[in-house]
């Protein structure tokens, strides 16, 4: 049956902090939706359970509507085509493997991980396409005579292995694949949980999404896609690729070159309208080549087909001078005076800095020259204060890039664990303490006197603190020594 209502969706993983991709992305979905008068669905992707936490998924939902959207059905609002996180769809992904395999469309694979790694090994020494070579697809017995004696199992796709896939990209036109580069999929995991492939095309038949708006990453995964949706019989939605978010390098965004979490510009004081307005320019362009323009104007604007192919440059020179014009353009002074009291004067914020500082202060003039660091994105810093004695540069190099890993992952982000983080680097790297806890105060605070170095790490957040660690890492792999 052809699809009675335009529904669209964003689906992201909650396996760390809401990146700029998900905004970027949600936007197109949510203003196709509005414009066609059809509805914007949020379906957290949470299979990755070693990885994804609750945390995660509330800054998911905090974030997109900090940016302006608002989703129909979701898991904090429910729906009728519930329910919206994948781990709570494990019976409904069991139900549909076993029809596939039922119909002879997938099969059960004991391949152990040696033997993976075996196979790939080998393919690579004799120059041939990586990738799984079938070897459990007619072996059906012996499969399942190894499971009923503890075997560990996958189940994989039945790929064909000639002729062509097709499928149409609402923005590029025809793309082609030939089946022999479409090796078989993994679509059920050996724990239970079902792989990305499965889960979504599932999901989305089941949530009767219309349109699949996402980024050109997946292109290469849509032909098995396709091939999925042709196992169960199913109608398929219409595709379109987005293009990529490009540093000015023209290389993919990413946090080791640019801050890429939307927490650490809500964060950094950006409007969220000069957000959304810089998200719509990456792509697309209106009519009248107008700049700023508010979510309303772009979803009654907006035409998938009118999206650009060229690589969009994820600017932040373009995107403050945009947040700029947006406070001196569309706020009042009454505007700028409340903005200025939550990002700065915010009395939560205020009162964790306040202790940390009361009793080196005089009077409310000593305050800011003491505690600027607290309420600036960019302070000075001198990239040689990541040199180690006794240590090459590249040595540093390595040892801040395992601090800013740290800070990426540590949980939670509290003095403790920042504390113990920092103690394991120390360790780790059988160095002193004052090799790394004052280099990491100057590159946070740009000062040698500061309040303790591992509260105030927490007061600041993750957002600037890594930030600030990644550009100073930046800066001194620049330096000649």
């Amino acid at each position: 049956m052809a699809f009675e209502r335009v529904r669209t969706r964003i689906a992201p993983s909650p396996t760390g902090d809401p990146h700029v991709g998900t905004g970027y992305i949600a936007l197109y979905n949510w203003a196709f939706a509005k414009k066609m008068g059809g509805d914007f669905l949020l379906r957290i992707e949470d299979t990755d359970q070693s990885r994804s936490s609750k945390q995660s998924e509330q800054a998911i939902f905090d974030s997109l509507r900090w940016l302006g959207f608002d989703w129909a059905e979701g898991p904090d609002v429910g729906g009728p085509k519930g329910p919206y996180r994948q781990s709570e769809r494990l019976s409904i992904y069991a139900e549909h493997i076993n029809a596939l395999v039922e119909k002879g469309a997938a099969y059960k694979c004991t391949c152990t991980s040696e033997r993976l790694a075996e196979l790939r090994k080998r393919q690579m020494s004799l120059k041939q396409p990586t990738g799984y070579d079938g070897h459990c697809r007619n072996r059906a017995e012996e499969v399942e005579e190894e499971i009923a004696n503890g075997a560990a199992h996958v189940v994989r796709l039945k790929t064909p292995k000639d002729g062509e896939t097709r499928f149409i990209d609402g923005i590029r036109g025809e793309v082609v694949w030939k089946n022999e580069e479409i090796d078989d999929q993994v679509l059920l995991k050996s724990d239970g949980f079902p792989t990305y492939h499965l889960a979504n095309i599932v999901d989305d038949h089941l949530m009767e999404i219309s349109h699949v708006i996402r980024g050109e990453e997946w292109i290469s995964s849509t032909p098995k896609h396709v091939l999925l949706y042709d196992a169960f019989g199913w109608e398929k939605p219409a595709f379109f690729h987005l293009p990529l978010l490009r540093n000015t390098d023209k290389t993919k965004v990413s946090k080791r070159k640019n801050p890429v979490s939307l927490g650490y510009f809500q964060e950094a004081g950006y409007l969220p309208e000069a957000m959304v307005n810089f998200f719509g320019l990456m792509a697309f362009s209106f009519k009248d080549e107008r700049e700023m323009f508010s979510l309303e104007d772009f979803a009654g604007e907006l035409e998938l087909e009118r999206i650009s192919l060229g690589g969009p440059v994820f600017d932040l020179k373009k995107l403050l001078w945009l947040n700029g014009r947006y406070l001196r353009e569309q706020k009042s002074a009454e505007d700028v005076v409340q903005y200025l009291q939550t990002q700065l004067f915010d009395t939560a914020y205020l009162s964790k800095i306040v202790p940390l500082i009361q009793d080196r202060v005089e009077k409310s003039e000593d305050f800011f020259p003491y505690a600027d660091f607290f309420f600036a994105n960019d302070i000075n810093l001198d990239p040689a204060w990541l040199q180690i004695a006794d240590k090459t540069k590249k040595e540093s190099t390595a040892v801040f890039e395992s601090i800013a890993e740290m800070l990426d992952t540590v949980k939670p982000f509290d003095p403790e664990s920042i504390g113990a983080g920092l103690k394991k680097v120390v360790h780790d790297n059988e160095l002193k303490p004052k090799h790394v806890f004052m280099p990491v105060r100057l590159i946070i605070t740009g000062k040698k006197g500061s309040p303790p170095l591992f509260d105030t790490m927490a007061v600041l957040g993750r957002e600037r603190c890594r930030y600030r660690m990644r550009r100073a890492i930046a800066a001194f792999k620049k330096m000649k020594i």
